[in-house]
């Protein structure tokens, strides 16, 4: 049994510099990039966001005067018992010069009969459907190839979106002319449906959305979600519209970088989806996201790192982050554990106690210090810390291991074309171009 005694005498007794030394992973990586970096840069942001207040609104007005049409389109399979939710809150938008275009990627459900009679009855714009699956991007591509509006956003069925969630996401391009894209603000509408959904509402809440507007502060923001994001239409033309296959989201996010535009993140567009809501679901959608790192940062897009006429340092720092605290820094966590079991192994019990205590520390001082940062003050907050100490395993072992795995085999075998989210051809297709 654990003795609280021992542990306290051996805390005590332990100097400022051993205690660095066990610690080291802690302070070099995550400390430093997670609380001392995002606290700066955050604060930074809210700072400017303030300073900036009468340009904003500025930008608003010149949007709301020129009334642009926007093109909200809706790629997905057997969707059909979410369309006409989604139809029914996207009429209720506070803008509203846009069309909404559906398109079915070979359903087998009552999709098709369900948006006809959308269409029909005024809800939507226009319907289209493959007959023969051919992925999310494929999918997506159509709706651009009909789409008439000046911008592009992208939505996923299943989600809601705050009332003014499609002016807020569209503002930022009258803010910003070098912006290209712009990620909404993603959260978790089922958190309390399981212990893993509420895992991930915490995960929402801080990692992401909180990380995302540290990321577009510091100009590496790299991931436009697809459950919500918006895209200039010129820019999409000059890139043909997405390549097929899994991680479309990133893959499409750094084209546009590398055309040399911005990718902002606007927080205040909110959107609300359901997050998997069993542990072996919420595995599946890990896997296939980790897996992106390796094929479109370390493969397809590789040139970036390239010191030629087209390089980028905002792509290359983005991609040099991404790739360090993620695969580099997971490789580096099994390192530090050989570390500690060679030269402490009898002091290991104490240390893996130490590293719970430090890391629910931790979870609560980022938790409470950024919740002013946060867009929706929801009464949730308050459930949420309760289950803060789990998120040490959540993060620091159930995460990680999943993500080590994908990496290994994105590696070893290229499996994400096997990856059944997408169609086999398209995967087929996208593996011989390489893309």
């Amino acid at each position: 049994m654990f003795d609280f005694d021992d542990f306290y005498s051996y805390i005590t007794s332990v100097g400022y510099w051993k205690l660095i030394r066990i610690f080291w992973f802690y302070l070099l990586f995550e400390f430093f990039r997670y609380i001392f970096i995002e606290a700066i840069a955050i604060t930074l942001w809210k700072i400017k966001k303030r300073l900036n207040r009468r340009k904003w609104d500025h930008a608003r007005f010149r949007f709301l005067n020129e009334n642009p049409k926007i093109s909200i389109i809706v790629p997905g399979k057997n969707e059909g018992k979410h369309i006409y939710k989604l139809a029914i809150s996207l009429k209720e938008q506070s803008y509203k010069n846009f069309e909404i275009i559906i398109v079915d990627d070979g359903s087998d459900d009552l999709t098709p009969e369900i948006c006809k009679s959308l269409q029909k009855n005024g809800f939507i714009n226009l319907f289209l459907r493959n007959d023969v699956r051919g992925g999310k991007a494929s999918a997506a591509n159509l709706a651009l190839r009909f789409a008439t509006g000046k911008y592009i956003v992208h939505l996923d069925a299943d989600c809601s979106y705050d009332s003014d969630a499609i002016e807020k996401i569209i503002i930022p391009f009258y803010y910003d002319q070098q912006i290209g894209a712009i990620g909404g603000n993603v959260m978790v509408r089922n958190y309390d449906e399981s212990l893993i959904t509420t895992l991930q509402a915490v995960e929402y809440l801080d990692a992401i959305s909180i990380g995302r507007i540290v990321n577009s502060e510091l100009g590496i923001y790299r991931v436009i979600s697809g459950a919500f994001g918006a895209f200039r239409r010129d820019v999409m033309d000059r890139l043909g519209g997405w390549d097929i296959g899994p991680g479309l989201d990133g893959d499409i996010t750094v084209k546009i970088r590398k055309l040399g535009y911005k990718i902002h993140f606007e927080p205040s567009a909110v959107c609300l989806t359901n997050a998997p809501n069993t542990p072996k679901k919420l595995i599946r959608q890990r896997l296939r996201w980790d897996k992106s790192l390796i094929r479109f940062r370390l493969r397809k897009h590789r040139d970036v790192f390239y010191p030629n006429r087209s390089f980028n340092l905002s792509n290359f720092v983005s991609f040099f982050e991404n790739i360090t605290y993620n695969l580099v820094l997971n490789i580096t966590w099994f390192v530090y554990i050989v570390d500690m079991m060679i030269n402490y192994p009898s002091e290991i019990e104490y240390i893996i106690v130490m590293n719970f205590l430090l890391y629910t520390a931790n979870n609560y001082f980022k938790f409470l210090f950024f919740s002013p940062f946060r867009q929706r003050k929801q009464a949730s907050m308050r459930y949420f810390l309760i289950y803060l100490p789990l998120m040490v395993f959540y993060f620091g072992y159930f995460l990680r291991i999943v993500r080590s795995i994908a990496y290994l085999q994105e590696f070893l075998f290229k499996a994400s074309y096997n990856d059944p989210w997408n169609p086999q051809k398209s995967s087929r297709h996208a593996k011989a171009m390489r893309l």
